[in-house]
């Protein structure tokens, strides 16, 4: 992608990786550049003044220079949104570290997605105001699936495209989505899907967050519901989550 030397970016903080004792390169998501990486210099510092608007999840106004190096500099920063109330917790923390990696994961250097950024953003603004994180979490799961062109199949069979009967139900990650009891044998790997968790992930799936916030999900079918969907990420990502073994802690606490 051609950009000018300098130039502006709305982004979200990702990740930051050590580069020199001072330096860092940031993963930064963008509204206008989708995901990119950046060079902080100095920004561990004390008296770094870009320090305090680059911490990670922080949403920002970044300006970005050239150099001679193949990343940018970031010259400049303002804080949009800390997201405190995340910032203040640990497990609300936890889940926006969890959004924060899925996105860049999914996502490729620089192919922008606002659709994307407006989910991450509106998704870490919800969690410091609704107490229903694992509900959040679904509703994210299944949004940036939808976005990035991995949806799973809910409503037929994925494989046949027959209607699914409430019965021996399973989550087929191999054949996109759910799979009914004939074609189940076809692939190697499934999960049985129980019909009122498969209710709830359609309705999640199909509405908006406030709409979602209206539904009532049992513990048991949140689990459920969690498993399934992380079997799934994982097998579409060929790779594990970091992140969500620190949610299975806590959650288990």
């Amino acid at each position: 992608m051609n950009r000018p030397h300098d130039f502006k970016a709305e982004a979200i903080v990702l990740k930051k990786t050590r580069l020199k004792e001072a330096d860092r390169i940031l993963t930064l998501y963008t509204l206008e550049h989708g995901k990119i990486q950046a060079v902080a210099r100095s920004v561990s510092k004390s008296q770094s003044r870009l320090a305090g608007h680059l911490e990670i999840l922080t949403h920002t106004a970044v300006n970005l220079s050239y150099g001679r190096g193949k990343l940018p500099i970031i010259t400049g920063s303002q804080t949009i949104d800390a997201f405190l109330p995340v910032r203040n917790s640990l497990e609300l923390t936890s889940y926006g570290l969890y959004f924060s990696e899925l996105v860049s994961q999914f996502t490729e250097e620089e192919e922008p997605h606002p659709a994307v950024f407006k989910l991450l953003i509106e998704s870490l603004a919800s969690l410091g105001d609704e107490p229903m994180s694992e509900l959040l979490a679904r509703f994210f799961e299944l949004k940036l699936l939808y976005e990035l062109g991995f949806k799973p199949e809910l409503r037929k069979c994925s494989a046949c495209e027959g209607a699914l009967e409430p019965d021996k139900l399973a989550l087929a990650p191999a054949s996109g989505g759910v799979v009914c009891p004939l074609c189940s044998a076809r692939f190697g790997v499934s999960m049985p899907v129980s019909v009122n968790c498969l209710k709830a992930l359609r309705f999640i799936q199909e509405n908006d967050y406030l709409s979602a916030t209206h539904l009532k999900i049992s513990s048991a079918i949140s689990r459920e519901a969690s498993s399934l969907l992380r079997r799934y990420i994982c097998f579409l990502l060929e790779k594990d989550i970091k992140s969500a073994s620190w949610l299975d802690y806590l959650n288990c606490q």
